[in-house]
């Protein structure tokens, strides 16, 4: 399983202005597609943090790191720098990255967005990238996504405006994540229990022994008159109908285990 890391930046996700929905969405898609986010962090527009973060990612041999935010055209859009520092690979100007901003520009003019579309400096500097590194099409806004393999590890620096995260890893991003994940599934049930959690869960040991490979956390929503637990189970594979078979046994186990104990299942929710 393909261990994965993100690294969120930006002084306005720390001081609470905006919420960091790209890192959720990011982790959702890559355990959707076979992947394990072992870890996400949020750090301010600095160089060092940035690139503190990027460095011990890539020691421990991390097979994907993403980079969010950080790419655009002003000052405190250093996540790029940030990785040329921590992978010691020198920025230069990249043609095809330029080519693709130049197009991006004169589509804006066209429709009217913008006055000028000419290169200058701001709009060049997100053409500056790491010097063996990829461009990736945005096709929702100017900065290109960055694919650098350095080591072990593969660094993909995304936008931090979702919009243009989504596209880019919806769209040029796609034939690196089918290469790596190549037809790995991720299925997840979840059965809506009337308990509390500590009457559940020598009951969830149990269906766990029973069911080594399936991935079960309960969630407790409170107490009182509406209080129910969920139990959320999940399974990762290159084989769907397999992977389904087990999780199906699992959630029989479970109805039966429930059903010993008198505990009433509220739901299932595929």
């Amino acid at each position: 399983m393909k261990k994965v890391e993100i690294v969120a930046s930006g002084n306005e996700l720390l001081s609470g202005t905006v919420l960091d929905s790209n890192s959720n969405w990011i982790c959702k898609k890559i355990t959707g597609i076979g992947g394990h986010v072992v870890r996400s962090v949020l750090v301010r527009d600095n160089i060092d943090a940035i690139s503190s973060e990027i460095k011990s990612a890539v020691d421990r041999k991390t097979d994907i790191i993403f980079t969010v935010g950080g790419l655009g055209p002003t000052a405190d859009d250093m996540t790029l720098e940030a990785v040329s520092v921590a992978t010691k690979q020198k920025l230069q100007l990249n043609t095809k990255a330029l080519e693709l901003i130049k197009a991006k520009y004169r589509e804006l003019f066209k429709k009217g967005h913008v006055n000028d579309p000419s290169l200058i400096p701001s709009r060049k500097k997100m053409a500056i990238l790491p010097a063996k590194a990829i461009p990736l099409e945005n096709p929702v806004g100017t900065a290109p996504g960055v694919l650098l393999n350095v080591e072990n590890s593969t660094i993909i620096s995304l936008p931090g405006v979702p919009e243009e995260m989504k596209g880019i890893f919806e769209g040029s991003l796609q034939p690196f994540l089918k290469e790596k994940f190549g037809e790995a599934s991720h299925i997840e049930k979840a059965v809506f229990v009337d308990s509390d959690e500590s009457t559940l869960a020598p009951i969830l040991k149990k269906v766990c022994e029973k069911n080594p490979r399936i991935y079960i956390k309960s969630r407790p929503k409170g107490f009182g008159p509406d209080k129910f637990i969920q139990v959320s189970l999940s399974i990762v594979g290159n084989s769907k109908v397999a992977i389904n078979d087990k999780i199906n046994k699992a959630v029989d186990d479970l109805k039966s285990a429930l059903s010993t104990a008198r505990l009433s299942i509220k739901s299932i929710k595929e």
